[in-house]
């Protein structure tokens, strides 16, 4: 189960133009994007250490996330 709120994946759903969202929808597209983040957390994580950093900045992020 994704730690992302269902409500708020709903959200993005209504937002991008769907006018009805069932519950299992939302949670699938929860999964997905926790599986994305957590792919692009593990890189900008590895890109702050090789920085010699600790702590993961809004930089590595959007690097992590171009490549």
């Amino acid at each position: 189960m994704a730690e992302l709120p269902v409500a708020a994946v709903d959200r993005i759903i209504r937002k991008a133009g769907g006018q009805r969202v069932s519950e299992s929808a939302a949670e699938e597209l929860a999964e997905i994007l926790e599986e994305y983040a957590l792919e692009i957390a593990g890189e900008a994580t590895e890109l702050s250490e090789h920085a010699g950093r600790k702590t993961v900045r809004d930089t590595d992020i959007r690097l992590a996330h171009t490549r």
